[in-house]
């Protein structure tokens, strides 16, 4: 018999659920010669990678907004209409030469590196040993002979730091510029690549020193240039100094200085601090913990509230004299919105607030964009953009996808949906997906035939690469599970507001077909099952990140299942790291627990640097995938920690499940204050098997529905009268900072 009990008792969490710990952290005896296996420091604007080349130890310096962005040449030709056109001629030729050959031909727009710091350490002996503390996002370095160095980019202020102790004497720095003046700058002539720095046609920089100082200035295109600045002074066997790199649009202005003191030092480790404490996590598998850990410090370096959003590889831009893999753009169709997947759950609603700003920021020049392109108005967002959010060209199926919009307004719903923001969602969320919805509704055809609204032309990324078999004449499951997500999404926003606009908005998803299925499964599009091992995911968009099926459903468990058999039987051959990220969060919402787990534990061991960097290709020589490349990018590390999250929380249908996918074989595991959707936040404890307890935290207030893994519980925290249960459902009303706790009743 089940039954609430009011008691006294206190649960403390804060004991139960790892905070990052030394096992955790990078620890090496010596420095690494690649510079994708560098040690990565960064908060969000400054990047560095600290690694050794040709004996010299190296900081590669890097600032998310250095950009080459100028337009690409022939993008503004091309218009939707007459592709359509080209395409029902089975003319793509003349497609290709203007959307798809620019992005390979011409070296920019592209992220471009800042410089590098070398300093000559070779009277310093054998190093000891090299490490990275994520707990405070410090690397220190230690030398048999008694040196030591501590390095770090400030948290909360625009600068990097070094400090060289027990030196025997003052060791040589110099700046290097990147080679943009190379006379051999190589021979690479692909994105994946990188065509050479001397490509992009740079004036010569110009590097000034003094005793204390060294300065470069190097101007870009057009107006636009940038300046690196180091401060740095030698005392009683001691160096120390300080770097920043500051970018200049128009007239050449002087850098600021920095001053950096022991308080600096105190605020960024406190700032560290604060982002550890949000939440964390504990399982008993070492490898898939460090790994969590690792990506969640890698999302703490690479993004703010008001930075750019994650790039390919953000702040730290290959330093190897070419453009970085892909040109380090901001690709919407996959790899932005992986990327911050994991910052909804692990309560960094703060941090993913950089995408959903930034997607505001550049709303009025992709409209332009929509105008140019589509001919329409409202709103539709290229699926490969520079910094500023011009279109880049690529594969324009995918570079210039009609749905990306409504892959990004998705996470402009997250971020409403995780902090039930009432401001945010009527100066932002709304007119956003209203913005789109006036878009799509100008380029749907309606076809009387079957009643329903279909696109004039469907793909889905990267099927069939770039030919002209990659358009599809109905709807691929990727472009109708966006669609339909997209319009459930605003009728769930209008209903927040009280609207009636959110019943017809909903009765308006019953002139879209549904998902395109068969004995396979959920298929690539009508007449199109997936029949090759493929990277992307897409048509599976409706199990995972959409949410739209659920194996609550029987139905829909069916469809599901027969879904990932297939998936299985095809294999993975062409997998990427990121896609075995996502495949476990597939498994996750499908609860089977066991293949998630696989999927994650394959990409830690086989898909990632030492430094864990996701390389893309199989590492293991080709034992999991036959891409053994390794361009690093950055979206399958973040997939990964979410793939964690799935196993122990989700929310997305409505009600709080918590563990709704650990393995059997996990008996302790917790999670502290994890971020649900409704703006709960939730800690939870298993032990030897048997759920002991769960609290709930309102942030904002609200209906709560908690899913109870107890046959009997007791409720403190809360009057047990107000609690209602419902088919295992826990309901209650919270206000705003009230807390549930409820134990198991172990009976």
């Amino acid at each position: 018999m089940k039954y609430l009990l009011l008691t006294g008792c206190l649960l403390y969490f804060g004991t139960m659920a790892a905070q990052p710990s030394p096992s955790h952290n990078l620890s090496f005896d010596h420095l690494a010669t690649r510079w994708d296996e560098a040690i990565p420091l960064g908060n969000g604007w400054l990047g560095a990678l600290v690694w050794q080349k040709q004996e010299k130890l190296r900081f590669s310096l890097d600032r998310v907004d250095l950009w080459d962005d100028r337009p690409m040449p022939k993008i503004d030709q091309l218009k939707f209409n007459w592709v359509v056109d080209r395409v029902q001629h089975n003319d793509y030729d003349t497609v290709q030469k203007i959307g798809d050959e620019p992005y390979e031909k011409y070296p920019a727009p592209s992220k471009i590196p800042g410089a590098a710091l070398e300093f000559n350490i070779g009277a310093l002996g054998k190093i000891k040993n090299v490490s990275l503390d994520i707990a405070t996002a410090i690397c220190h370095i230690q030398w048999e002979q008694g040196t030591t160095l501590e390095t770090y980019v400030s948290a909360q202020t625009n600068y990097g730091v070094f400090v060289f102790r027990n030196l025997p004497e003052e060791i040589p720095l110099n700046l290097i510029a990147p080679p943009y003046q190379s006379t051999s700058p190589g021979k690479n002539n692909n994105s994946v690549a990188g065509q050479g720095l001397a490509s992009l046609g740079y004036a010569p920089g110009k590097l000034s020193r003094g005793v204390q100082f060294i300065r470069y200035y190097q101007p870009c295109y057009g107006k636009t240039a940038y300046e690196v600045m180091v401060k740095m002074k030698y005392q009683d066997h001691e160096f120390r100094g300080s770097w920043t790199i500051n970018k200049i649009n128009g007239n050449h202005s002087a850098i600021k200085t920095v001053t950096v003191t022991d308080t600096s030092r105190d605020n960024h480790i406190q700032w560290w601090r604060d982002y550890w404490s949000r939440s964390s996590i504990s399982v008993p598998d070492s490898l898939l913990e460090r790994q969590y850990y690792l990506e969640m410090y890698k999302f703490g370096s690479v993004t703010r509230s008001n930075t750019p959003p994650i790039s390919l590889q953000a702040i730290w831009t290959a330093d190897n004299g070419n453009l970085p893999p892909w040109k380090g753009d901001l690709h919407h169709d996959l790899n932005t919105e992986l990327s911050y997947w994991p910052g909804y759950t692990s309560n960094h609603l703060n941090l993913t607030a950089s995408f959903s700003n930034w997607m505001w920021q550049v709303k009025a020049e992709n409209e332009k964009w929509t105008r140019s392109y589509f001919q329409a108005g409202g709103l539709n967002v290229p699926g490969v953009t520079t910094i500023s959010g011009k279109p880049m060209g690529g594969w324009i199926q995918y570079s210039m996808s009609p749905t990306t919009v409504a892959w990004l307004s998705h996470h402009m719903f997250l971020q409403w949906k995780y902090s039930m923001d009432d401001q945010f969602l009527k100066q932002r969320c709304v007119p956003y997906f209203e913005a789109a919805d006036t878009y799509l509704n100008k380029i749907l055809v309606w076809d009387i035939g079957v009643h329903a609204y279909f696109l004039p032309l469907s793909s889905s990324p990267e099927y069939h690469d770039n030919s002209i078999k990659a358009w599809f004449k109905n709807y691929t499951n990727y472009d109708l599970s966006l669609i339909r997500s997209m319009y459930g999404n605003l009728a769930s926003l209008y209903r927040a507001q009280g609207k009636k606009d959110s019943l017809s908005m909903k009765a308006y998803l019953n002139f879209f077909p549904q998902l395109d299925e068969n004995n396979t499964g959920l298929t690539i599009a009508p007449g199109q099952n997936l029949d090759e091992s493929h990277r992307h995911h897409a048509h599976l968009m409706a199990i995972y990140p959409l949410g739209l099926l659920s194996p609550d459903d029987s139905a829909q468990q069916v469809t599901i299942d027969k879904s990932l058999r297939w998936l299985e039987k095809i294999g993975t051959r062409e997998w990427c790291g990121y896609s075995f990220s996502w495949a476990a969060c597939l498994y996750a919402r499908a609860k089977e627990a066991d293949h998630a787990v696989k999927q994650l534990q394959i990409f830690a061991a086989a898909f990632c640097s030492p430094n864990s960097f996701h390389l893309n290709g199989d590492q293991l020589g080709g034992k999991y995938s036959s891409f053994t490349y390794r361009p690093f990018t950055l979206e399958g590390n973040f997939a990964f920690a979410q793939g964690v999250h799935e196993l122990l929380l989700q929310s997305y249908q409505g009600y709080i499940e918590v563990f709704p996918a650990v393995p059997a074989s996990w008996k302790d595991v917790s999670f502290k204050t994890l971020r649900a959707e409704g703006a709960f936040l939730v800690s939870a404890k298993k032990e030897g098997d048997v759920v002991a307890s769960i609290t709930v935290t309102a942030t904002a207030g609200g209906k709560l529905l908690l899913k109870l893994p107890f046959k009997t519980w007791i409720i403190t925290g809360i009057d047990p009268g107000v609690v209602t249960v419902n088919n295992g459902i826990a309901s209650a009303v919270l206000a705003k900072g009230q807390t549930i706790t409820i134990n198991n009743g172990y009976e």
